[in-house]
């Protein structure tokens, strides 16, 4: 176990810059709750998460903006899913950046929908950044607060290891559902008499 946490502590960090740069919810989640324990460093687990997390951001708006052909062939088969992100983008307008960072699923769509319009790059790069930090924040500190809660249910769903696969049934399976009826197309019948 010792063995573990030295490992963790070695490369934790470049996990968690790696992880944060396409998302990085659980790797910060488990960098809180090993700051929680001593194990990592917070303030450094929170830089880290927020420098890759808006890093990855903008690389994925600047590939939208600059290499729009190369992009279209990796997200065709998400195409429901990039129009629904246009539909969030014009509901909540540059909220939607702040609001893509604790959206799973939705999280690398957004800042490739944005680069598909013609947004301002330094608008997006600001608000992109202030987002980052909020929420390189909200979840680093939520997590090292919740750590002993959360060192208690990693410690039951050792103890009943099939509570993990229901539980990822479970949040998989709302996620897919929400996800299919979010973009499920909308068919208006015509009824006549």
């Amino acid at each position: 176990m010792e063995d573990i946490f030295s490992n963790l502590t070695t490369y934790g960090y470049i996990g968690l810059f790696l992880y944060s740069l396409g998302g990085g919810f659980v790797a910060l989640l488990g960098a809180g709750v090993l700051s929680f324990m001593g194990k990592m460093d917070l303030t450094t687990s929170i830089a880290i998460a927020f420098t890759a997390n808006a890093l990855g951001d903008v690389m994925l708006f600047y590939m939208a903006r600059y290499q729009k052909s190369m992009m279209m062939d990796g997200i065709r088969k998400h195409r429901r899913k990039l129009a629904l992100s246009h539909v969030m983008m014009k509901k909540y307008g540059s909220w939607i950046i702040l609001i893509q960072k604790f959206v799973y699923g939705i999280k690398t769509l957004i800042p490739i929908a944005i680069g598909l319009t013609k947004y301002d790059f330094k608008k997006f790069l600001v608000l992109n950044i202030l987002s980052a930090g909020v929420w390189a924040l909200v979840v680093g500190l939520g997590s090292y607060y919740s750590g002993e809660p959360l060192i208690k249910l990693a410690e039951l769903i050792g103890e009943k290891p099939w509570i993990a696969p229901l539980l990822l049934v479970v949040f998989g399976g709302s996620l897919w559902l929400y996800m299919e009826k979010a973009t499920k197309k909308k068919v208006k019948e015509n009824l006549k008499f």
